[in-house]
C-alpha cells in the first residue's frame, strides 16, 4: 500500500488552525467524544453522482498518526504555539488515534449530503485529522468519478491513465492512478502506482525516441529489437500515415500504433486501413492527446476504429470541475448527561445534526431507486440496505479491505445498477435522496435549542 507516511510526516500535513484548536481543547480539558462527518455539499454542474475513493489510505493515516521529535521541535518554534506549556507537546508526543471510524466502502456511488466517512473520537483527535482526510477523500473521489465518466463514454474500449506528468505533483499522480483505476481504467502509465497498488502498467515510447535516431524507420526497428513482443509505436512525430506505413514494416509482431495528435477519427480510419491491408488486423490502435469523456464519446459514436484511449490531463485534474464542495462537520458531542446533536445553521451551509446512515432502496432487478439519509439509530425496511459500515473501533481495524481489483469491480457494478437517466454525461436527472422524518425532527429540535440559547444570551446581555 502506498501512503508516503514514512517520508512526509503526515501529522504535520494539516492546517495550523487544527493545531491551535487541539491546543485549545487540551488547555480547556475538552476530551469528550465527538463525531464529525465528511460529505459533499452539492455536485458541480455536469456531475450527477460520485464514486467514493481514498478510504484505504485514510485508514493507514489514522493507524500511523504520530508526532515525531523533529515535528514536535518544529511546532515548539511556531509563534502561534511557542507560548504553550511543555505538557501540551508531551501530550502530542503520546497522541494516537483511539476513535471509531465508519465509512461507505470504496467504489460506492454516493450523492450530496451523504456521509462518506464518519469519525468519532476524543475531540482533539477528531479535529486534528480533518485536513488530511478531506484532502485524501476529496481528491481520489474526484478522479474516480471523472474516470468513470470517461470509461462510460468508451463503451467497453479500454481507458488507460496517462496523467502522471500533468498531475498536481508526483504524489497526486500516484493517487490519481489509484482513483482512476477504481473509476474503471484498465491500467496506468505510473510505475509507482503499478508497484504499490497492483495496477497494470502501460507504456510505449515518446517522440524523443524517434527524434533520437536518423530516421523514423530506424527508430522503430531499434525499438522493436529491444521489445520484440510488445512493440507499440508512436507514429505521429512527422507524418502520421507515413509513420503507420513505417510501423507496418515490423510485420506480424507489431502489437499496435499510437496516435497522439490531429483528427483522430480520420487518422484512425486511415491507419486501420493501412494496417489491415498489410495483414495486421490484430494490431491495436491507441489514441491519446487532450481526451475527455466528450471527445471519447464522439469518437465512439462515429465508430472510430480505436481500441484503447490514453487519457491524462483532463482525467487526473478533473479539468472541467477540479474541486468538490467537500466538508468535515461536527455533528454531535458527548455532553454531561447525554449526547448533544450539533448543526450549522448559517444560510447556504446548513448541516443536519447527529451521526447518520444511508439507506439505499432497490427494485426487483436490483437497480437503485432512491436513498434515505437517517439517524444512525433508525432502522429501515427489508428492501433497503445501510451503506455506512464500521471500519475502526477504538483505533483498531475491524474491516477487511478488499483488493483494489475487487473495489474496481464493485464500482462498475454499482454504476451499472444506477439507472441511465441518473448517470448520463449530459442532462442527467437528479437521483432521489431524502432525509428521514427522524432526521428532520432532530434538526428542528436542534434549531430550537440553538434559538433558546441565543435568546438566553441576549437576555444576559440586556
Amino acid at each position: 500500500m502506498y501512503t508516503g507516511l514514512d517520508r512526509v510526516r503526515p501529522a504535520l500535513m494539516t492546517d495550523l488552525y487544527q493545531l491551535t484548536m487541539v491546543a485549545g481543547y487540551y488547555m480547556n480539558r475538552k476530551h469528550e467524544e465527538a463525531t464529525f462527518e465528511l460529505f459533499i455539499r452539492s455536485l458541480p454542474a455536469g456531475r450527477s453522482y460520485l464514486v467514493a475513493a481514498g478510504l484505504e489510505q485514510a485508514v493507514e493515516y489514522l493507524l500511523h498518526l504520530r508526532f515525531d521529535e523533529e515535528s514536535l521541535e518544529f511546532l515548539r518554534g511556531l509563534p502561534a504555539l511557542a507560548h504553550l506549556p511543555d505538557d501540551f507537546f508531551h501530550y502530542l508526543s503520546r497522541l494516537r488515534f483511539e476513535g471509531d471510524l465508519w465509512a461507505v466502502p470504496e467504489g460506492t456511488v454516493v450523492f450530496p449530503n451523504e456521509p462518506i466517512l464518519q469519525v468519532r473520537a476524543p475531540l482533539p483527535q477528531a479535529q486534528l485529522v480533518e485536513t488530511f482526510l478531506l484532502s485524501l477523500i476529496h481528491f481520489q473521489t474526484l478522479v474516480a468519478t471523472k474516470a468513470s465518466r470517461v470509461v462510460q463514454a468508451a463503451r467497453g474500449r479500454g481507458v488507460i491513465d496517462f496523467g502522471s506528468r500533468r498531475a498536481h505533483g508526483p504524489e497526486a499522480g500516484v493517487l490519481a492512478a489509484r482513483g482512476a483505476y477504481i473509476g474503471g481504467c484498465i491500467g496506468t502509465s505510473n510505475v509507482r502506482a503499478a508497484k504499490d497498488f497492483g495496477i497494470p502498467a502501460y507504456g510505449t515510447a515518446a517522440h524523443s525516441w524517434t527524434l533520437a535516431f536518423d530516421s523514423e524507420r530506424e527508430a522503430f526497428e531499434r525499438y522493436h529489437a529491444v521489445f520484440p513482443d510488445s512493440t507499440v509505436l508512436l507514429v505521429d512525430t512527422y507524418d502520421t500515415l507515413q509513420g503507420v506505413r513505417n510501423a507496418r514494416q515490423i510485420g506480424t509482431k507489431l502489437m499496435g500504433v499510437r496516435l497522439d495528435s490531429g483528427d483522430l477519427l480520420d487518422l484512425s480510419q486511415k491507419a486501420r486501413k493501412v494496417l489491415d491491408e498489410a495483414g495486421l488486423g490484430g494490431a491495436k490502435i491507441l489514441v491519446s492527446g487532450d481526451l475527455n469523456e466528450y471527445r471519447v464519446r464522439d469518437l465512439v459514436d462515429a465508430s472510430a476504429p480505436i481500441d484503447l484511449f490514453g487519457v491524462g490531463t483532463e482525467m487526473v485534474t478533473s479539468k472541467d470541475h477540479p474541486t468538490l464542495s467537500a466538508v468535515y462537520k461536527l455533528v454531535e458531542r458527548e455532553g454531561p448527561a447525554k449526547v448533544v446533536s450539533l448543526a450549522k445553521l448559517s444560510e447556504g451551509k446548513e448541516t443536519y445534526p447527529g451521526r447518520k446512515q444511508i439507506w439505499r432502496s432497490v427494485d426487483e432487478e436490483g437497480a437503485f431507486v432512491g436513498d434515505e439519509i437517517s439517524l444512525a439509530e433508525e432502522r429501515r425496511s427489508h428492501n433497503s440496505r445501510g451503506l455506512v459500515t464500521k471500519i475502526l473501533k477504538r483505533g483498531e481495524l475491524e474491516y477487511r479491505f478488499p483488493s483494489l481489483g475487487s473495489v474496481r469491480e464493485f464500482a462498475q457494478e454499482s454504476l451499472e445498477r444506477l439507472p441511465p437517466q441518473y448517470c448520463r454525461l449530459e442532462s442527467a436527472q437528479t437521483y432521489p435522496v431524502v432525509c428521514s422524518d427522524g432526521l428532520e425532527r432532530r434538526l428542528a429540535e436542534t434549531r430550537k435549542e440553538i434559538a433558546d440559547l441565543s435568546l438566553d444570551e441576549k437576555r444576559t446581555e440586556s
